[in-house]
């Protein structure tokens, strides 16, 4: 008769060990004796014969810290990666794992000299804090058994437990476990979000809250406590829900997917299940607190599996409403953005662009995001705001605690946590000199970017919210090629209204003066989400619902801007282009809307525009072979670059593993581009270029050669390109690729930055020599980046 171990039973018992637990953390002495003892404590309150506590360390190593039952070398021997082995896979899936047949399950791993090999049952959970798995907790027995379901609630409320511990410093100190310490110098890697480099201090978007005391020392409080909360709770949400009704009933609009989310968002609040996990949570023995992170996990956990895009949406709600809980518990107000030091660098998983609005009032120097993509909404406010940001930063909130040193590298894609001195020196000349090269730009702000042999390049600005538009006269720039008119809509819950668009619009106007501005009208979907506007998943979202194809299959909502843009441009000139035009139809028909918009002005006895312009953004190479007579209707011609670019190459912008395999000078698109030059030239169409490509300075040498009139870019690129084109003469540019071309070279690139090297080597001596006469000598920076990410249009 085989031996059957005794089961750990539910409630008292779990409780009892936590009150244990709590009692053993109270004990002073060594926090490796600390850990030995709790090790022992859940070994003999699980009735197992090994306990194991595995803990990350900065390399992403799971190291064995404690064990009873093991090896006592163990310790020296046990160090995993991330997937490797059971222990492995839960840290990196979040999920325990409980098996009667530990050396026969998928992904095990021997590990020799350990002594485990003789234990066939195993039960593991992730120990994890606020999403973040910091370890894993394992139990094991030799006779072969499943753990029943208490057993598995039991070991991850210790996990649990063991997390608070661990992240409030309970557990160890750096100097008897550096092992695991992740207090020193951390370099991760991702991606750039918009340009830039700043220092400064981390503020963390979603504070880390410490519990004191995670376990409960008298539940009957803790359950008082956590009712009173959740009545609060709920009275603030149902206060929300009332005050929209309030604003629809004076403001006359109703929006009734913006009142689904409200309502869903109080259905979840007042959900009965949500209460009796939190409930049964707190009888366990844990504090309230710990309840609502122990179910927040498990919620989290539950959801990030579902393939259904809705409830991973929903995740979010979810959150918020346990953390609200959670500072409701404990008497702390909401973070403000008024509460942010002077150059704060701000740390978050993912940032919505309101958010981030509210932030940018003076003081964020940075930005870093866990997640995001290169045309995400943050990405997009970040670059018109000109703040530093890199994404796609895994694990970073976890390394991170306010007030930490941190830089923020957004020309790589690089932050830098607690960084040694001689990097922060090293970042402090980088940007003294970024600081130079401004300071040469402000010198020739008011002349033309006009090459050597006379070439004439008019140079405008993109631009998307109304704190962009000083840019205009600081930057130098033209006019404005290209305003993004959908940031308005997505840093909102709900469509503006007419009159709201109408006053930005004239805004818009009023601080251009006489400067042109070219409205792109829309451009929602794919990367760009309305949070209002309902649309089914999509494999491929940049090849789908998106832009115009949206605008005209809701006209209703397209005709309120087109309204609200005839009626803003009273007695003005009105420039207006349609994004990723496809077909020549489509922009038949998206331009006769907008003519019956001004017809309507007439009768309505309202003032028109003086004149009206009506363009397309060509971002498909399909509209390059549009019939003739579409570019002999258009009054203008935007090419799109980082669109035109992503669907010539097939290379998804958002990929970062093959955005920047295809370069943007390869011969096959440098052709594509020659061949849309020559058929606007032949038409007499007005043409300009708009994209990354153009603010890269050799890249924008390039498209001058091509013929390409106007740039439209980011207003701090127009330094850098205007400097690189009035050091050149067009002529030898246009050489240097013919010569590329003609040797039947795959990109132009060399060619031309041989050429353009050679220039600035000749500009440099000159700037040196007179420096020599007038002064001590400075150096003469040149303005080049030679990277070609892409970001968005």
């Amino acid at each position: 008769m085989s031996y059957k171990p005794h089961q750990l039973q539910s409630g008292a018992s779990t409780r009892a060990m936590l009150r244990q637990l709590r009692e053993t953390m109270a004990k002073s002495g060594r926090g490796d004796d600390r850990l030995r003892r709790i090790t022992r404590l859940i070994a003999t309150n699980m009735v197992a014969e090994v306990c194991s506590l595995y803990m990350l360390n900065p390399s992403d190593e799971l190291v064995l810290i404690a064990n009873e039952g093991l090896n006592p070398n163990a310790p020296e021997l046990a160090r995993l990666h991330l997937g490797q082995g059971l222990v492995g896979r839960i840290a990196q899936t979040g999920e325990p794992i409980n098996t009667d047949q530990a050396q026969s399950t998928p992904g095990f791993q021997f590990v020799p000299g350990i002594g485990e090999e003789i234990y066939q049952s195993f039960l593991g959970a992730p120990i994890v804090r606020q999403g973040h798995v910091l370890g894993v907790l394992v139990v094991q027995n030799k006779a072969r058994r499943i753990y029943d379901q208490d057993e598995v609630d039991a070991l991850e409320l210790v996990a649990m437990v063991i997390a608070e511990m661990a992240d409030a410093g309970a557990l160890f100190t750096e100097r008897e476990a550096p092992s695991i310490s992740r207090r020193g110098p951390v370099l991760l890697n991702g991606a750039s979000g918009a340009e830039g480099v700043a220092m400064g201090g981390a503020v963390l978007h979603e504070p880390k809250i410490l519990l004191a005391n995670p376990i409960a020392e008298d539940v009957a409080t803790e359950r008082s406590r956590l009712s009173e909360a959740m009545r609060q709770l709920r009275g603030e949400v149902d206060r929300l829900v009332a005050e929209e009704r309030l604003d629809e009933m004076v403001d006359g609009d109703a929006d009734d997917e913006h009142r689904d989310v409200l309502q869903t968002y109080r259905l979840f609040a007042h959900d009965s299940g949500w209460l009796r996990r939190l409930e049964a949570a707190v009888d366990s023995g844990l504090s309230a607190e710990a309840a609502v992170e122990h179910v927040q996990n498990e919620t989290q956990r539950r959801l990030e599996r579902t393939a259904d895009p809705y409830l991973r949406e929903r995740l979010s709600d979810l959150d918020d409403l346990a953390n609200r809980l959670l500072r409701t518990l404990l008497g702390l107000a909401p973070p403000t953005p008024e509460d942010l030091p002077e150059n704060a660098i701000l740390v978050a998983r993912n940032l919505g662009p309101g958010e981030l609005l509210d932030y940018a009032r003076g003081r964020l120097r940075g930005l870093a995001l866990e997640e995001g993509s290169s045309g995400g909404h943050a990405a997009i406010v970040a670059r018109a705001l000109n703040i530093p940001l890199a994404i796609g930063l895994r694990g970073l909130i976890d390394r991170v605690e306010t007030g930490d040193p941190m830089i923020v590298d957004g020309d790589v894609g690089r932050v830098l946590v607690r960084p040694e001195s001689s990097v922060v020196s090293a970042y402090r000349e980088t940007i003294a000199l970024k600081a130079q090269l401004a300071e040469q730009y402000r010198a020739i702000r008011d002349l033309p970017a006009e090459t050597r042999d006379g070439a004439r390049v008019r140079l405008e600005m993109n631009a998307g919210l109304l704190t962009d538009m000083p840019s205009l006269s600081d930057s130098g720039a033209e006019g404005v090629g290209l305003y993004r008119t959908e940031l308005q809509y997505l840093i909102n819950d709900r469509a503006p209204r007419r009159e709201a668009q109408t006053r930005l619009y004239q805004r818009v106007f009023d601080a251009a003066g006489e400067a042109p501005v070219t409205f792109r009208t829309l451009d929602m979907g794919g990367d760009k989400r309305l949070p209002f506007l309902k649309g089914e998943a999509e494999e491929n979202p940049a090849l789908g619902w998106r832009a115009i194809r949206i605008a005209l299959d809701r006209p209703l909502l397209f005709r309120m801007q087109l309204q609200s843009l005839t009626r803003a441009a009273a007695g003005r000139k009105l420039r207006v282009m349609f994004p990723m035009i496809a077909t020549a139809s489509e922009f038949y028909r998206a331009r006769d809307l907008l003519l019956q918009e001004v017809e309507r002005l007439d009768k309505q006895g309202r003032t028109p525009p003086t004149s009206i312009e009506v363009g397309a953004m060509l971002e498909t190479p399909a509209l390059a072979f549009a019939p003739d007579r579409f570019f002999e209707v258009a009054d203008f011609i935007s090419v799109g670059g980082n669109d035109l670019f992503q669907f010539f190459f097939a290379a998804d912008r958002g990929n970062q593993r093959v955005r920047s395999r295809y370069d943007p000078l390869s011969t096959s698109f440098v052709n594509l581009l020659d061949h849309i030059v020559t058929r606007c030239r032949a038409a007499g169409v007005r043409l300009s270029f708009c994209g990354e490509m153009a603010a890269r300075p050799v890249d924008a040498i390039a498209l001058a050669a091509l013929g390409f009139k106007t740039l439209s870019v980011r207003p701090a690129a127009i330094g850098p390109v205007k400097t690189a084109l009035r050091t050149i003469e067009l002529k030898n540019a246009v050489e240097a690729i013919a010569e590329a071309r003609e040797e039947g070279a795959e990109s132009v690139r060399p060619h031309l930055r041989a050429y353009y090297d050679r220039e600035m080597r000749l500009a440099a001596a000159a700037h040196e020599a007179r420096q020599d006469q007038s002064g001590p000598p400075r150096r003469a920076l040149a303005p080049d980046t030679d990277a070609h990410s892409e970001a968005s249009d």
